[in-house]
């Protein structure tokens, strides 16, 4: 008889021990019952693959060793020179020395926006919260949407929008930040009254912003090692940093994907959840001491989630790291994973304090998580009023509205011991830490270092982008070959000075105008600046002259092919000096209408509006090139003085005119040829009496003034962007300063 067959062995779910609660809460025992009976999902998943879902328990896959360590605690220190030192007590293994963690604390920070339609009134996003980070931990900020976690972290962070006020002290290692916008953060020292540059506050943080802003040409590998270049420290040779960045994408599981296209509207790429990674992947690579995540989970399914999670948590614990993340619902394993809870509602903190104690709090307010049931999923169906006919029944069996169970909970908070230890423990940090000096980090990459690495990478980008030069390219070839059949050997006859005249303004206005088909591509290249400017990836020169140096091969490649078909098929002057100087007249052209469109796409960053608004000053300025008007007979007023003068068109116009027609002479026409006169007319005269051109100076001096007009557009725009960035803030401090005097004043 055969034997039976054998069952595989399956791992069985068993409940772990009932938590132990604090001394100070034993007076709360029953409801703490409760919550062991209801929330049982929180107590124990040990049978899960995920291990146990406890706040403070390390990752399974951590090594034995480590996995033994409990979760990092401040320690406060003070050193001979009475500075307060933030250590991260048994992590033995971090990178950074145990002085440099940094400690973030927020009280009474208050967030308001203008009305709509017109009201004066102020809105609320944020009201009176408190809180803190610390090395080492993941502190989560969870709410539903539109509850004010993104501002938080932008709060937090320092780029808070111009129509957005903040009222509150943020804290960096017991040190007042006041009023940040953008890139210009300052923070005071508390003790000496010292400022605090915006370099020194942005070498602390890396930010991870909601949207994934990557250059979709590249590679997974390339963009994590490109953007190691950047930022690792000059003393890291190159093979270390290829090393870096190869283990950081271990970290976030993207060895499979590693050799594949980001991927965009022209190419298939990656996944959403990959790109989130990649996002990740770019601003952990320097392990910085303090790390903002907005919304790190988005796209990832809840396995990937738990993964990038864990290893954060397990880097942050590492490296003493300081990581404030805004999670919008994770799963009970990616829960258990966070050592702090920050839970809002609509602006107002439901809950701060240790992930593990929310269950507890919510059961003693009257809300118990039910068995089996993912917590975050109560908390946030707890508190989500956008659907607000659904009633909470309470512990008591009466119900009532979302916008009365939050109201229950917040000034359940409000009078709980969680509170208490949050201002005592701010209170601590503020008296324990004024006059420590900020964290210092290594010795960024050079400038000329981060000039040439940006310059490949841009260089890679233009060359596999098709919509940035190659179909410009091809269409310029077409356009040409137009231009060229309709003007096929123009000869010397007296017609042929309107045709060439007509061909070069053609050239010189239309060709250049389709410079701006670019601008989507570049407005793209200006959302990446924006983002790796903001997390102090490198400067605004860099990225000038990059971009200048990248775009310079195409733009020279698009001025000799095109520019050569054209050129011959009209059969202008064949020397090789004069078509040289005609390519590089259409060369400085093409590049100054790329200058005036960077300025544009830092105005209008919009691709649709920018488009539209440097077409409509192109066209404003070929009006006034010497063509369609001649200079003599243009309104002196605003026309003539000064936008003549103002418009690339002039220049161009007559170093073409100069270069195509001195030297050559051409019959007259019947009516103007006399008896017995010379029925010939030179060079010389067609410009200074036909097309009013100004022959004191060479064609050699317009192309000079094209090429100055190329570098003061770039340093136009450099200078645009750094007083975006020094101009903004003062504005804000002078609003803020208004609004606290009126504050002061209504007070009285």
């Amino acid at each position: 008889m055969a034997s039976e067959p054998q069952l595989a062995a399956v791992p069985r779910w068993t409940p772990s021990p009932r938590r132990r609660q604090d001394d100070d809460e034993a007076d709360h025992k029953g409801a703490a019952d409760m919550v062991s009976v209801l929330g049982a999902s929180m107590r124990g998943t040990e049978g899960f693959p995920f291990g146990s879902g406890r706040s403070f328990q390390p990752p399974p896959f951590l090594p034995p060793a480590e996995a033994e360590q409990p979760s990092p605690e401040i320690s406060v220190e003070r050193s001979e020179n009475d500075c307060v030192a933030f250590a991260v007590a048994r992590e033995t293994s971090s990178l950074r020395p145990p002085d440099q963690g940094v400690v973030l604390a927020w009280e009474d920070l208050w967030v308001s926006t203008a009305g709509a339609g017109g009201n004066r009134r102020r809105v609320p996003i944020l009201c009176g919260l408190n809180g803190y980070a610390r090395p080492g931990e993941v502190l989560a900020i969870m709410g539903p949407s539109g509850c004010g976690k993104s501002t938080l972290l932008d709060v937090l962070a320092g780029r808070l929008g111009s129509s957005v006020r903040q009222k509150g002290d943020i804290l960096i290692n017991g040190r007042r930040q006041k009023l940040a916008f953008g890139t210009s953060i300052r923070a005071i020292d508390g003790k000496h009254g010292d400022l605090v540059s915006w370099n020194a506050w942005i070498e602390l943080q890396a930010y991870v912003t909601q949207d994934d802003v990557l250059m979709n040409t590249l590679t997974v590998r390339e963009a994590v090692r490109y953007s190691a270049q950047l930022q690792l420290p000059s003393g890291m040779n190159a093979a270390a940093k290829r090393e870096r960045a190869e283990e950081t994408l271990r970290e976030m599981g993207l060895e499979g994907a590693a050799d594949t296209r980001i991927g965009g509207w022209a190419h298939k790429g990656i996944s959403g959840g990959q790109r989130r990674r990649v996002s990740i992947c770019m601003e952990i690579l320097t392990r910085p001491a303090l790390l903002f995540l907005d919304e790190p989970t988005s796209g990832l399914d809840s396995a990937a989630s738990y993964h990038v999670v864990s290893r954060i948590a397990r880097m942050a614990r590492r490296e003493g790291m300081t990581v404030v993340a805004a999670v919008h619902q994770p799963s009970t394993e990616v829960f258990g994973l966070f050592h702090g809870l920050c839970l809002l509602a609509y602006g107002k903190t439901v809950f701060f304090g240790p992930a593990a104690d929310t269950n507890q709090f919510f059961a003693r307010s009257g809300f118990p998580c039910p068995s089996l049931m993912n917590p975050s999923d109560h908390f946030l169906r707890t508190i989500n009023k956008d659907f607000d006919k659904d009633i909470e029944v309470g512990l008591d069996g009466k119900t009532m509205t979302t916008s009365q169970a939050i109201d229950t909970l917040v000034n359940s908070y409000k009078s709980s011991v969680h509170l208490a230890k949050v201002m005592h423990q701010i209170e601590e940090i503020r008296a324990n830490n004024e006059g420590c000096q900020l964290v210092k980090k290594e010795k960024q990459p050079t400038f000329l270092t981060q000039s040439w690495v940006l310059t490949k990478r841009s260089f890679v980008n233009m060359y596999r982008d098709l919509g940035y030069y190659w179909l410009r390219f091809a269409i310029y070839v077409a356009l040409c070959l137009c231009v060229g059949t309709i003007y096929y050997d123009v000869g010397q006859t007296y017609g042929s000075i309107q045709a060439r005249g007509s061909m070069l303004m053609f050239v010189a206005a239309f060709l250049t105008f389709m410079a701006i088909g670019g601008f989507p591509s570049f407005v793209e290249d200006m959302k990446i600046f924006g983002r790796e400017r903001l997390n102090g990836h490198y400067g605004v020169a860099s990225f000038v002259i990059a971009n200048t140096l990248s775009s310079t091969p195409y733009l020279a490649l698009i001025s000799v092919v095109p520019g050569a078909i054209a050129y011959y098929l009209t059969g202008l002057q064949s020397s090789g000096e004069h078509f040289g100087y005609f390519a590089a007249v259409l060369f400085t052209t093409m590049m100054v209408v790329e200058g005036l469109m960077m300025i544009v796409a830092s105005a209008v960053p919009d691709f649709l509006m920018g488009i539209i608004t440097g077409a409509g000053v192109q066209g404003v300025m070929m009006l006034n090139g010497g063509f369609f008007r001649l200079p003599n007979d243009l309104p002196k007023p605003v026309w003539k003085y000064p936008m003549y003068y103002i418009a690339f068109h002039k220049y161009a116009n007559q170093g073409f005119y100069k270069n195509e027609f001195l030297g050559l002479a051409f019959p007259k026409n019947n009516d103007q040829a006399g008896a017995g006169a010379v029925a010939m007319i030179t060079g010389e005269e067609i410009l200074k009496d036909y097309w009013q051109v100004q022959l004191r100076y060479s064609k050699w001096v317009d192309l000079a003034i094209l090429v100055g007009m190329v570098v003061l557009y770039r340093v136009l725009f450099f200078v645009i962007v750094k007083l975006n960035e020094k101009m903004k803030p003062m504005v804000r401090r002078l609003r803020f300063r208004n609004v606290e005097r009126h504050a002061i004043s209504s007070g009285h």
